[in-house]
């Protein structure tokens, strides 16, 4: 054999070789979730900061009450940590720590709930379901990453501030005002993470009498026969619905219900028959006659819904819930692995599907 067929052949081999590796590498990649729309937010909903921005295209804030454009919010770093968790990723889980600590704790004592672009928080108030879903990641990355005492360090200071400062009539309510010195009387049932309350409780941060509360909160709470409250007032303990029912709101609360072995069979069947007659899930209801009550359905339901159904042990169904919500990815040939539509996308409709596709993808709920 002469040299330069010698190479030819090295050249043949080493392609086979790669093209062989490629395609393994691309079941695993599938195995452990999609990677394109974790690539799609890394590349394109990430500030040079490192702060998550809500939206794809930049915006001025015309209401301090909501996020726009690029700023961050605390809710999508929770979801992006419990990303990196899926995945067992430690280097992004290790830069969200970094962005925690750094932007929206600073030298404050809490989290602020929003930052401007350039990781300036002009809020003085947090948000209760965004830390606790940071607290409880904290605590599953020090459970599965030994050696990082500093995670469960910052849990536990983030907990004490909760406890001493947000906590109305024995509950903890949706936010606290640190520089009014105030808080509502609300607690949105969408907030109760009990799997968070219950990482507190193993570590010694939260009573068990204090968990149980929450617990039977949930557990015991009233329905109209398929939807569920939307808050809980903790003076007058009376529980407020909604005319318009969001759906992300439900099951998010759905989920954590699940954790005390609430029957959730109503809202389960509610959602098939609404998919098997429909064809999609729309992002509102009406509570009286059960009837979407917008056109639009969203990527963040479909991730959801996807969770909520493997929670119920229903695979069929997530599979088609899987199925349609990728219908929705990739439209943009300019973003490939991004759910955007006319140019732009908000950063749930990218991360609530990530999640969605990790738990498929590993075959089920918590698994």
């Amino acid at each position: 054999m002469n040299m330069r067929s010698g190479h030819k052949a090295l050249w043949i081999g080493l392609a086979i070789l790669l093209s062989t590796a490629l395609g393994i590498g691309g079941y695993l990649i599938q195995a452990k979730g999609d990677i394109s729309t974790k690539r799609f937010i890394t590349m394109n909903m990430t500030n040079p900061n490192g702060t998550l921005a809500t939206y794809l295209q930049d915006a001025q804030s015309v209401n301090p009450d909501l996020a726009a454009g690029r700023e961050a919010l605390s809710e999508s770093l929770g979801f992006w940590m419990q990303a990196a968790l899926e995945s067992r990723d430690l280097a992004e889980f290790e830069r969200s720590y970094d962005i925690l600590t750094r932007y929206f704790i600073a030298d404050r004592h809490y989290i602020a709930w929003k930052l401007n672009p350039e990781g300036k928080a002009q809020v003085s108030t947090n948000a209760l379901g965004d830390d606790l879903r940071i607290i409880g990641a904290l605590l599953e990355g020090a459970r599965i990453w030994k050696g990082h005492s500093e995670w469960k360090e910052t849990a536990g200071e983030l907990s004490e501030t909760l406890l001493n400062r947000s906590q109305n009539n024995g509950y903890l309510v949706d936010f606290y005002d640190f520089t009014r010195l105030e808080m509502p009387d609300t607690l949105s049932l969408a907030y109760v993470d009990l799997p968070a309350l219950k990482g507190l409780q193993n570590e010694g941060l939260l009573d068990e009498d204090t968990y149980i509360r929450y617990h039977s909160l949930l557990r015991n709470m009233p329905d109209d026969g398929v939807f569920y409250p939307k808050s809980f007032n903790v003076v007058t303990r009376e529980y407020t619905y909604e005319a318009k029912v969001n759906l992300i709101d439900q099951l998010l609360i759905a989920m954590y219900a699940g954790e005390t072995g609430r029957d959730q069979a109503p809202l389960h069947h509610f959602l098939k028959e609404e998919f098997e007659q429909a064809g999609k899930l729309a992002g509102q209801y009406t509570r009286a006659d059960r009837k979407a009550a917008v056109n639009y359905e969203s990527p963040s339901v479909y991730g959801l819904a996807i969770n909520f159904a493997l929670q119920r042990g229903d695979r069929p169904f997530a599979a088609k819930l899987y199925k349609r919500m990728q219908t929705f990815k990739g439209k943009d040939a300019h973003y490939p692995g991004g759910y955007v539509f006319g140019k732009d996308t908000h950063i749930f409709d990218n991360l609530l599907p990530l999640l969605g596709e990790f738990a498929f993808q590993r075959g089920g709920h918590g698994k």
